[in-house]
């Protein structure tokens, strides 16, 4: 009898692992909650003009998503149009805000699922950094919970609920 073999993780794939969990299982269901809690006024809502709304964040963070990962690991054409991600004032609803997010996701999700992990430390040019592969995918999942943190206060200060993220 042979004994067992103990599998050591590709340190890698694990992170890979990781950062894919954190988009589409941790921070995009707090977005969505968020996004369902808020009439649409809200999601266009800005305490001042300088300010950016929750549908300015979400159109960036779409915008972000395919540009750095899905483009710029993946391949796909970079078609981003930033200055439009913040200059929106309020004509894209807030189910179509989140669809477009969801989907820009998933397109990220499938490039890192088909990632080579060998290639990580590779150096591309994504907007107009060289960066490697493994800091663009740091970038994208950090910028989510960053802009994710200032959804959630705004939809806190908006409707004065508790969102129950964590009930301990």
């Amino acid at each position: 009898m042979n004994p067992p073999k103990t599998v050591t993780p590709s340190v890698g794939a694990e992170y890979l692992s990781y950062c894919r969990k954190r988009m589409l299982k941790e921070y995009f269901p707090r977005i969505q909650q968020c996004l369902e809690t808020l009439n649409e006024e809200d999601v266009w809502w800005r305490a001042h003009e300088t300010d950016n709304s929750i549908g300015n964040l979400i159109l960036h963070l779409t915008g972000n998503v395919r540009q750095w990962i899905v483009s710029g690991l993946g391949g796909a054409p970079d078609k981003r149009d930033r200055p439009a991600e913040f200059s929106e004032r309020g004509h894209i609803p807030k189910d179509l805000l989140l669809k477009r997010f969801e989907a820009a996701l998933n397109e990220a999700d499938k490039v890192l699922e088909q990632f080579d992990v060998s290639r990580l430390l590779e150096v591309r040019h994504i907007q107009r950094y060289d960066t490697t592969c493994l800091d663009a995918i740091s970038h994208v999942v950090e910028h989510i919970a960053q802009h994710m943190g200032q959804v959630i206060y705004i939809t806190k200060l908006r409707t004065g609920k508790d969102l129950k993220f964590y009930n301990l």
